[in-house]
């Protein structure tokens, strides 16, 4: 049993590791983790936070987690992180400061072909010669010549 509660802890100490890593992309932040406050994480914290989480996924209280818990706990992390990806794009994005953005706002977004193409266009002469299109190649390291690989 205590090595069981050990591994678990761990994992979680590991998650928390992680999550502070990559921003706190997955799982519970650092902060959220460090209940008290005071700039440090302790077992008895990822024990609480691991019980929680195991709580907030068991919707009927039975005490365990079903398939469909788990896949709902799932999908209601992922719809978290979708909301806050929009939160973010909005934000960046909404030049007038509505809140929403409206088609012009989006529309001044090059997409990336767009870009590749101007930085492909050397002469911004809109089209791409064939000079242009091997000096590309040239500093992608690709070495194309008319079609096929030179394999000197």
């Amino acid at each position: 049993m205590k090595t069981t509660v050990l591994i678990a802890a761990l994992m979680a100490g590991l998650s928390v590791q992680a999550a502070q890593a990559e921003g706190a992309r997955h799982g519970a932040s650092f902060e959220a983790m460090d209940t008290d406050g005071n700039g440090e994480v302790t077992l008895a914290e990822i024990e609480a936070a691991q019980a929680a989480r195991f709580a907030a996924a068991d919707t009927n209280g039975d005490g365990g987690i079903s398939a469909e818990e788990m896949l709902a706990a799932r999908e209601l992390r992922a719809n978290e992180r979708a909301t806050h990806r929009a939160e973010r794009r909005i934000a960046r994005l909404d030049t007038n400061g509505d809140g929403l953005l409206q088609p012009e706002e989006m529309q001044d977004r090059r997409s990336p072909v767009e870009r590749m193409f101007d930085r492909v266009d050397a002469n911004e002469d809109g089209v791409i010669s064939a000079e242009e299109f091997e000096a590309m190649q040239d500093r992608r390291g690709g070495g194309h010549r008319n079609g096929s690989r030179d394999r000197g």
